[in-house]
């Protein structure tokens, strides 16, 4: 039985791999609040022997984004429309982007190594999802595109700090400022894609990346990915030491003498 099975998003778990499918395909994995609430619980449901989690879409695009309903003066169905939204107060339009965010922030968790396989469209709120996994492996087909500022918006969910940090600033403000694509080649190129494959291909180099990811203790992943992350915030000497706190750790741990 699955985890989670509602508004187009579909858990499941297998001993320590869960997956998560964006499950309607007939819409292009479009995305609406009620997908955001489904994504955000499916985090909190993850079973704690999970150690890798695969984000992957059905059909032909992994996501196309945000449902352009939210932009009608109607709205979506049991949902504040987005004009209504902008007619409230700061604190309660904070709040509800806050909520939104929710869905993507927390495929970075230390304890998981989450994998995007992507393939298709992959724009707006669908890009910005590949971006809050760790890793992307992407179909030669995909194609990212970063839409909200041709909407008068900007990217807000939690997209912008991760596009920066693969692609570097003038890149990243280019890719959302102009609202092109970003296909397959660039993707790889520049470091959005940690791997392009042929389309028939995404499945089984997921389930390869997943195997090698597996092969290795859980704790010295979970301690490599803590120092990797925080990385870029510390100094040359902090990180060192930070390094020579990890292996300590490690190496008691190794020695039976962890806590």
């Amino acid at each position: 039985m699955p985890l989670l099975d509602k508004d187009g998003v579909h858990v499941t778990a297998d001993g320590e791999v869960a997956t998560v499918t964006l499950a309607n395909p007939a819409k292009r994995n479009a995305q609406t609040p009620a997908t955001w609430r489904a994504l955000a619980e499916a985090g909190r449901i993850l079973p704690g022997a999970v150690r890798v989690v695969v984000l992957r879409g059905e059909g032909p695009s992994f996501s196309a984004g945000l449902d352009r309903a939210a932009f009608e003066p109607e709205g979506i169905e049991g949902e504040l429309s987005f004009l209504q939204l902008a007619r409230g107060s700061d604190e309660e339009l904070d709040a509800a982007v806050a909520e939104f965010q929710q869905a993507f922030t927390w495929w970075r968790r230390p304890d998981v190594v989450s994998i995007a396989a992507v393939q298709g469209h992959a724009i707006g709120a669908g890009f910005q999802l590949a971006l809050a996994c760790d890793l992307r492996v992407c179909a030669d087909d995909v194609r990212f595109a970063m839409r909200e500022t041709s909407l008068g918006l900007v990217p807000d969910l939690a997209g912008t700090h991760p596009l920066v940090g693969l692609v570097g600033y003038a890149r990243a403000l280019e890719i959302c400022a102009t609202g092109r694509f970003v296909q397959a080649d660039e993707a790889e190129r520049v470091g959005l894609a940690n791997l392009v494959v042929g389309h028939g291909q995404l499945e089984d180099a997921v389930a390869d990346l997943t195997a090698a990811l597996l092969a290795a203790p859980r704790d010295a992943v979970v301690e490599t990915k803590a120092l990797l992350a925080g990385a870029p915030t510390r100094t040359y000497d902090e990180q060192r030491a930070a390094e020579r706190a990890a292996q300590s750790r490690r190496l008691r741990d190794l020695a039976g003498l962890g806590d």
